[in-house]
């Protein structure tokens, strides 16, 4: 059923590799992300003796059985020797079935327990201790416990990246049925990682994954299907595939409010890409701690939220958000109070669920006029928590919250008018509503939107816009917490881990993501890919990323048709795609590249007038410009001047000197070399 040799392996690679990360010293994001988990090494050490020592009882009982069994077949022999051979082989089968059903129930138990220790940790210490009782529980034959390890070898979560070791534990699981397994494996044949580079194969792989249940698999479908990639596009189809998720998504959100993941684009300056505004810096995070405990309101409030939920990197840690709430709280902030009655509404590790203390702190709030107050009562009275039913009341705070614009109350308004709750049914009420919650990303508007596009409930039917609206809501769910997981490993210069994460969710339809691996690859750092295959792929997913709307790679893409990076040279499809990017996106650089092949004629008709013309939009649109365009300017101008006074005459200018031909191809930057000298002289007189 699986290859024994193989987990051996894996289970000596995890013991050198958690050996060697204890004795090294906790580095800066260990130290950001590190908390004392629930479960401590201890309890684990205790439920491995006691399941040892079951497994010896039950050998020393099946030793004595087994020994009375034989002294009494024997006395049987003699009297009945030919049943003999029928009983011991009954004993041997049961005996046999009890041995491997044990087998079995101790392997379901460590990867329970495995799956404890790893949502109840969050230091990278406690999460290795939960693969090692993954990787205990896959040798026992644990299927969900191989599916842990063959990622883990994926991803590379601990430094460990096997890309082959995971391969063949994913083969090996394909053939068990596995949809999770036959999902990676359509998606290392779609980059042809580890494996042949093979779209129809890649397919099929994620054809039976989505049979499956996979949900993944089904959103990587509904993105194919959407944009016709390897299949003919097919909109019903991509509805059909998107729906699917997207249902079970909002049934997860209904039951718990979902956690935002921060995408970050690597595609920032280098320079800032440490202090992103994503992901809050741990100097930041001091800082703001201190200013939290020196009394700022605000800020205690904001602290408060981050680790409410877990934003910008932060852990989600109920204990630390309500400390913050309180301190802001008594300090007369209503946000503050407002979030603590939520916490009591939903109840958490830090705080029992209580339907009360809620309605306490929400009136509290909703008495200063707050909005998370406001949205809170109405809550409790629409599902009568605390206090009876009542849908009028309910009405009447949700109206006055929506009116001062939280989403949430918005999106509660347009529920009770979509499913007639206390009120009559009103369909355009219940789009306006949520139109105006989805404008602020509130998710469940967001899939009630769709739900109307796709039946056509008080809006015309849109298929396309239904789709695009379900994608949102996909991309919302667990999984886009590896956009948090790749972007540390990039920090961390494991890039390879990075790109296989980033890639993952490309393949998954994240714009973000194609953009980020794409990113990734043309930079060549990468090596798990062939060094002649990462431009073509890079242009594959800058033209993905460019087909959803992103300006960047729509200049990307012109740039390595411009350059010829993974394709051949071509200028004229080179300045379509600038085009493109210039008057859909008034895209700066964009501005700039076509005005240089304006003026030089490259793939396009040579015009001087259009070239100054776009050179000036260029400097009007980013103030970065400025100065590159200054210099382009002050270039095609005394180019044109030179040219002018060597023939002397202004009127006939396809008779200039071919300046190529006397002072080099690149005459151009020689040019240039005398005008910034000049510039300089110009500079220091004009100072003395």
């Amino acid at each position: 059923m699986k290859p024994l040799s193989l987990l051996i392996g894996i289970l000596i690679i995890l013991g050198v590799t958690i050996k060697t990360i204890k004795a090294e010293e906790h580095n800066k994001r260990q130290k950001e992300r590190n908390v004392t988990t629930q479960v401590s090494v201890n309890e684990i050490k205790q439920y491995l003796s006691h399941i040892l020592e079951q497994r010896t009882s039950s050998n020393v009982i099946n030793k004595r059985e087994n020994l009375l069994e034989k002294k009494k077949n024997q006395r049987k022999i003699r009297i009945k020797g030919f049943q003999n051979k029928d009983i011991l082989k009954r004993n041997k089968n049961h005996l046999q079935k009890q041995a491997e059903k044990n087998f079995t129930d101790e392997g379901d138990q460590l990867f329970k327990m495995g799956i404890k220790v790893l949502q109840q940790s969050k230091s990278q210490k406690q999460k290795e201790e939960a693969y090692l009782l993954f990787a205990k529980a896959a040798d026992m034959g644990n299927l969900k416990a191989m599916e842990k390890m063959a990622d883990a070898l994926l991803f590379g979560n601990f430094g460990v990246q096997n890309i082959t070791a995971a391969i063949q534990l994913y083969e090996s699981l394909a053939k068990e049925g596995s949809c999770k397994a036959q999902n990676a494996l359509g998606f290392l044949s779609s980059y042809g990682i580890g494996m042949e580079y093979d779209q129809a194969k890649a397919l099929i792989y994620y054809t039976f994954g989505s049979a499956g249940g996979n949900m993944m698999s089904q959103m990587i479908l509904g993105y194919r299907y959407l944009s016709g990639i390897n299949v003919l596009q097919n909109c019903e189809v991509a509805l059909s595939y998107y729906k699917k998720v997207a249902d079970y998504i909002a049934d997860t959100f209904e039951k718990s409010e979902g956690v935002p993941v921060e995408k970050v684009r690597l595609t920032e300056r280098p320079e800032n890409l440490s202090s992103n505004s994503e992901i809050l810096d741990w100097d930041i995070y001091q800082y703001y701690k201190f200013l939290a405990e020196r009394g700022d309101v605000q800020i205690q409030v904001s602290l408060g939220q981050l680790h409410l939920i877990g934003r910008k990197g932060l852990d989600q840690d109920y204990y630390k958000a309500l400390h913050y709430f309180l301190k802001a709280a008594k300090a007369g902030s209503a946000n503050a109070m407002a979030f603590i009655g939520k916490m009591y509404l939903e109840g958490n590790a830090a705080v029992p669920q209580n339907n009360t203390t809620a309605f306490k702190y929400f009136s509290m709030a909703a008495s200063k006029g707050n909005a998370i107050g406001l949205h809170g009562l109405g809550l409790l009275y629409f599902r009568g928590k605390g206090v009876p039913l009542n849908y009028a009341e309910a009405l009447k705070y949700f109206q006055k919250a929506a009116e001062k614009g939280w989403p949430d109350a918005q999106f509660q308004l347009g529920f009770m008018y979509y499913s007639g709750s206390g009120i009559w049914k009103d369909y355009k009420l219940a789009f306006k509503y949520f139109y105006l919650a989805s404008q602020s990303g509130q998710p469940l508007a967001i899939y009630y939107l769709a739900k109307m596009y796709a039946t056509g409930t008080g809006v015309v039917r849109s298929c396309r816009t239904a789709v695009e609206l379900y994608k949102g809501v996909c991309e919302l769910d667990h999984w886009a917490e590896k956009f948090l997981t790749a972007y540390f490993a990039y920090k961390d210069g494991d890039i390879d881990s990075s790109l296989v994460q980033y890639a993952l969710l490309a393949e998954m339809g994240y714009e973000v993501a194609q953009s980020n691996s794409a990113f990734i690859l043309e930079s060549k750092k990468a090596n798990i890919l062939e060094k002649e295959k990462m431009y073509p792929m890079a242009l594959l997913l800058w033209n993905r990323a460019a087909i959803q709307g992103n300006a960047f790679a729509r200049v990307k893409i012109g740039d390595y048709h411009y350059y010829g990076y993974g394709t051949k040279k071509d200028y004229q499809t080179a300045a379509t795609h600038y085009s493109i990017a210039a008057n859909k996106y008034h895209n700066a650089q964009a501005m700039f590249n076509l005005a240089y092949m304006y003026e030089h004629g490259l793939g396009i008709t040579k015009d001087i007038h259009l070239a100054r013309r776009l050179y000036d939009m260029a400097a009007q649109t980013s103030p970065d410009a400025h100065i590159p365009v200054l210099f382009a300017v002050m270039k095609l101008e005394t180019t044109h001047l030179l040219r002018d006074i060597l023939f002397f005459n202004f009127t006939t200018r396809w008779n200039w000197l071919k300046l190529d031909n006397t002072i080099g191809a690149h005459w151009d930057l020689f040019v240039i070399g005398l005008i910034v000298p000049g510039l300089i002289l110009l500079l220091r007189n004009h100072h003395g």
